[in-house]
């Protein structure tokens, strides 16, 4: 049963690599055979579908996961996250036109420390020795394509003001790690449907304000016909099912788990492009890809541990009831509680306060 729960963590990442492999795809035909570069219209398409298939199920939802019920206690928190997911596609996006391919993909590797970080001190996650290893062969793995990419001369894009491109690239890596966090602490504890119509109302608002401020002369400029129409659908539905799918993922595994299988999402998109666009084959790409893959299992082979505070999971738990006094007499201390994030169970876990 552990090898089983083992695969089938690394064959949910691969999907959602597959799926970021195919919103790569589709934007490259865009801005580059259409020369539509519009990523905050795309970005904003798929916040309406969001908007239309989450937030009018909690909008039809009674009791205390009312949309307006949701509204009322954190609406606050909701728009700071959602103002912080726009950002971090809109930045490194747009760190393509300032920096080399190289460059975004290596430095967009520091999303996971940041999320290992946030999961540290905010999630209370706590890792081992061989959680460490495995990220750090991923990693690895990742310089090893940035490697062979220089060698076979695939470094697009300007690189003309490379350190507005790589400034970019790091604060979208650190907006994402945010983002992933916030999203796997929502996805625990409350609901994976509140979160993405949570982001569905907010993005989308917030997403048509910057379309109508940054992009609208853009939009004019596309040369609409069906293939272009096409190629938005197809984006539109890779990154719906990309959102749809991760906060699935995120329950199983962990935010940081998810983020190693996607460092594999730029070698499916190689593996494409060696057919569509012709690119140059090196070795180097195979070890890559079985290198990170190797880090992936090492690092979903143990489970992590998570330090629980009762204090905090407390006031979470009970954000609307009575603030109940804990026990004056004693220190209390902290609880720790070994789980498997390979592997959780459907029933939320219940914490006991002595």
């Amino acid at each position: 049963m552990e090898e089983m729960g083992l695969l089938l963590s690394v064959a949910l990442g691969q999907v959602l690599s597959l799926l970021i492999c195919g919103i790569g795809l589709t934007s490259k035909y865009l801005s580059e055979d259409f020369h539509a570069n519009t990523p905050v219209f795309q970005s904003f398409l798929n916040y309406i579908l969001l908007f239309l298939v989450y937030t009018t199920t909690l909008a039809v939802r009674q009791g205390e996961e009312n949309l307006l019920a949701i509204l009322k206690r954190r609406w606050w928190k909701y728009m700071i996250l959602g103002i912080v997911d726009i950002e971090a596609n809109y930045l490194v996006v747009k760190a393509y036109q300032y920096t080399t391919l190289t460059s975004v993909q290596l430095l967009d590797c520091f999303v996971i420390p940041v999320v290992i970080l946030l999961s540290w001190f905010f999630l209370l996650v706590r890792y081992k020795a061989v959680h460490f290893i495995g990220i750090v062969v991923c990693i690895l793995g990742m310089g090893c394509m940035a490697g062979a990419d220089v060698l076979v001369g695939r470094q697009q894009g300007a690189g003309e003001n490379k350190l507005i491109g790589d400034l970019l690239v790091l604060g979208g890596a650190t907006l994402y790690g945010i983002s992933n966090v916030c999203e796997e602490y929502i996805v625990r504890n409350l609901s994976r449907v509140e979160f993405l119509g949570m982001i569905g109302l907010f993005c989308s608002f917030f997403s048509g304000i910057q379309l109508a401020i940054m992009e609208h002369k853009e939009l004019l400029k596309v040369p609409w016909d069906w293939q272009i129409g096409l190629l938005y659908v197809g984006f539109s539905a890779c990154m719906f099912g990309l959102y749809s799918f991760m906060p699935v993922v995120i329950k199983k595994t962990s935010a940081t788990a998810v983020n190693l299988s996607l460092l594999t999402a730029d070698l499916y998109t190689l593996f494409c492009g060696l057919f569509l666009f012709h690119y140059k084959f090196s070795g180097l790409y195979l070890l890559s890809f079985f290198t990170i893959l190797v880090g992936l299992v090492l690092y979903s082979s143990t489970s992590t541990y998570v330090a629980q505070d009762p204090r905090v999971y407390k006031q979470f738990r009970n954000p609307s009831g009575p603030v109940v006094d804990l026990p004056t007499t004693g220190q209390l201390e902290p609880s720790v509680t070994y789980t498997s994030l390979g592997q959780e169970a459907e029933e939320e876990p219940h914490v006991r306060v002595a």
